[in-house]
């Protein structure tokens, strides 16, 4: 079937080695002109079959924290409804594109960027300061945000920048923070932080577990350093497919088992 349509189009579509299949820049461009075309139909043959089934494949676009600590352990749960089903996880803390990567749904923290995907809010979380008892009975505990320029602070996983800003009693207050080490992963920054290593700020379900479990303390908890939205968000320019809806939907009802706090 390939090999006839490649016949048809006049070139080749996938490059084939004996490790892997990929494709060709005509074949990427030809796939992003017909996936909109391609989308309205599994909706319509999903509404004919009427049983629920999902079938083919759902890449999903979800950052590696989230991924390993929420989505994985619950996935189980979406497969065994939809065993016709083919799921890939693409991992990344970096925002990703929709197109080159054919996304059919990311999971996005933090505020969206202006676009025509469409987006649907699933869960918030306070974005906290946390460090080990270790590090704090080496360096001390800060007891007001001013006191963070003495501290060890692990930049890069919040997004924050070097500025960092507080808000209590109706009053904002900005500090500048600085530190050794830079981590582009949530996860890193979190094991750095309980190393002892220095403070970290992120969404609490980033470090949930380890705040229960002792290996991290909330620091500065008086003060609001805002909170972290996450969204469903479908590329624009096209239908959503019902596997990417049904997986939305899905997110937002085991979002009820997720921590808060």
């Amino acid at each position: 079937m390939i090999a006839t349509l490649e016949r048809e189009m006049g070139g080749p579509l996938f490059t084939r080695t004996t490790r892997a299949v990929t494709l060709t820049e005509a074949g990427a461009d030809f796939l992003v002109r017909i996936e909109p075309i391609l989308a309205p139909l599994d909706e319509a043959e999903y509404a004919v079959r009427g049983t629920g089934e999902l079938r083919g494949v759902l890449r999903v676009g979800v950052s590696s924290t989230f991924a390993i600590r929420e989505i994985a352990p619950r996935l189980p749960r979406f497969m065994e409804k939809h065993p016709a089903l083919w799921v890939e996880l693409l991992t990344d803390d970096l925002r990703q594109d929709f197109v080159n990567e054919g996304i059919d749904v990311g999971l996005r923290f933090g505020a969206l960027p202006d676009s025509t995907a469409v987006a649907r809010r699933i869960g918030t979380w306070p974005r906290v300061i946390v460090a080990s008892p270790a590090y704090l009975k080496r360096s001390g505990v800060p007891q007001t945000p001013d006191d963070l320029a003495a501290h060890s602070v692990i930049l890069g996983p919040s997004r924050l920048g070097p500025a960092w800003t507080f808000r209590k009693d109706g009053k904002a207050t900005s500090v500048w923070v600085g530190g050794r080490l830079t981590a582009t992963v949530n996860e890193v920054a979190t094991a750095a932080a309980v190393a002892g290593l220095g403070l970290a700020s992120m969404a609490s379900v980033g470090c949930q577990r380890e705040l229960e479990e002792g290996f991290l303390v909330r620091v500065l908890p008086d003060w609001d350093m805002g909170s972290v939205e996450l969204h469903a968000v479908f590329p624009g320019g096209k239908a959503a497919k019902p596997s990417a809806k049904a997986f939305a939907n899905s997110v937002v009802a085991e979002s009820a088992h997720w921590p808060t706090v």
